[in-house]
């Protein structure tokens, strides 16, 4: 695995590590770094879009109808995803105020249905709070170095090779190339590899595991400009000269930006909740109502 991908699986791994928790506003992904102000211009959030029977519909509500992930349309045009959330918003205060004068809202299922929508949004703008305080550019920083820091580098090289389907044809070949002739231009006239061929035979840089054992433990065994004996693989006979060896870089903070503010709001996420169950008193009953044993989180 390259030291690029095992930097980003560092980090998700970091992230699917956290323990799993109830609760849908601890399933949902944290919401993207906020926008600068100077990319996306100010909304009067009271700015009055449409009445309905004089009932006012604003620009804060149809942010919030944005945010609904039941109201989702992702290849709808913005113009027309507004439109449409103008008209659902007409529909839902019509159907609210049909729904209080019919008295829906007079039941205690109502009612405990109303409360669980309460506490539900209340732990999401609380979960959103607390994790955008702790996705800083310097905690995000520190993160990225910290997580480089703990993968090892590893070893990739840069190769060429001739494919060709018999033993033979690889001894005649590589006495060529160690002879003396160009091994790019051999690889073009006789190798059986289309996707290298035209490039002189160039795999490009790759580490140990993305090649077949055979070819890869005899690519890694060769300095740069060796030329290697005919290696069988289950594709032919290989030839092989390596160009060039170096550790695999590690992928830049911007490349893992994202993946690094991602856990880092889940993290906190999670450190806000687990600490709220540290220092509750939970109780849980069994079909009958007697205590049942607690088990720590």
């Amino acid at each position: 695995m390259n030291r690029s991908l095992n930097v980003r699986k560092s980090l998700l791994t970091l992230g699917a590590a956290l323990p799993l928790l109830a609760g849908p506003a601890l399933a949902q992904t944290p919401p993207a770094p906020a926008t600068s102000a100077a990319a996306v211009p100010a909304v009067d959030p009271a700015k009055v879009v449409a009445r309905v029977n004089g009932i006012e519909i604003t620009e804060g509500d149809l942010a919030i109808a944005a945010e609904d992930s039941a109201l989702q349309m992702p290849n709808v045009p913005d113009e027309q995803k507004r439109e449409l959330l103008t008209g659902y918003l007409i529909d839902l205060k019509l159907g609210a105020k049909a729904a209080e004068a019919a008295k829906v809202g007079s039941g205690a299922e109502f009612a405990r249905k109303l409360a669980y929508n309460r506490d539900k949004t209340l732990l999401d703008e609380y979960l959103e709070q607390e994790s955008k305080k702790a996705v800083t550019p310097e905690a995000a920083r520190k993160l990225y170095d910290e997580t480089v820091k703990s993968v090892p580098a590893e070893q990739e090289v840069r190769a060429r090779h001739i494919l060709v389907e018999n033993e033979d044809e690889a001894k005649a070949i590589a006495t060529r190339v160690k002879g003396g002739e160009d091994f790019a231009k051999v690889a073009g006239e006789v190798s059986k590899d289309p996707g290298s061929k035209t490039d002189g035979g160039d795999l490009g840089f790759f580490t140990k595991d993305r090649m077949v054992e055979p070819f890869a433990e005899a690519a890694f065994k060769l300095d740069a400009g060796q030329i290697s004996d005919p290696v069988k693989s289950q594709f032919g006979w290989h030839v092989i000269k390596v160009e060039e060896k170096r550790n695999k870089p590690a992928p830049t903070f911007e490349e893992t930006k994202d993946q690094v503010e991602t856990y880092l709001a889940r993290k906190a996420q999670q450190d806000l909740i687990l600490g709220l169950r540290k220092n509750a008193k939970v109780e849980r009953l069994d079909a009958k109502g007697n205590l049942v044993e607690q088990k720590q989180p």
